[in-house]
């Protein structure tokens, strides 16, 4: 399984790419902000999952996920939220837009093993 971790804290990034590690989750490319991601979009291809905060300079995630679902290509690939915003309009928000799940920080792998579980196939977590 691939997946496009997406967020302007290399820190985040690291974590997410950790919590992922746990769950077998080893193909992982990375994005700073959405533009970035839009053009490893363009390089790479659908992802089987892109996982995106919301908060980011340049392209925010729910830029970045209107974008993803407005293109042919990409449009079936599953969006996940992972952000602070945790407003009940926020992830209503998110969801019309088309995210397939939403998770708040901070989260924990077995978290992020439940809310993606359902998107993709998942191996069980070590």
């Amino acid at each position: 399984m691939r997946v496009l971790v997406v967020d302007d804290s290399s820190t985040m990034r690291r974590i997410l790419i950790n919590c992922l590690a746990k769950i077998k989750v080893t193909d992982v490319a990375q994005a700073g902000d959405g533009t970035e991601a839009l053009t490893v979009l363009a390089a790479q291809g659908p992802f089987d999952l892109m996982l995106t905060d919301w908060n980011m300079p340049q392209m925010t995630g729910i830029d970045l996920l209107k974008a993803v679902k407005a293109d042919p290509k990409l449009t079936a690939m599953p969006v996940v939220i992972v952000t602070t915003e945790a407003e009940k309009e926020r992830i209503v928000e998110a969801i019309k837009c088309g995210a397939a799940n939403y998770i708040v920080k901070p989260f924990t792998p077995e978290t992020l093993y439940e809310k993606i579980k359902s998107l993709v196939t998942l191996p069980a977590p070590a």
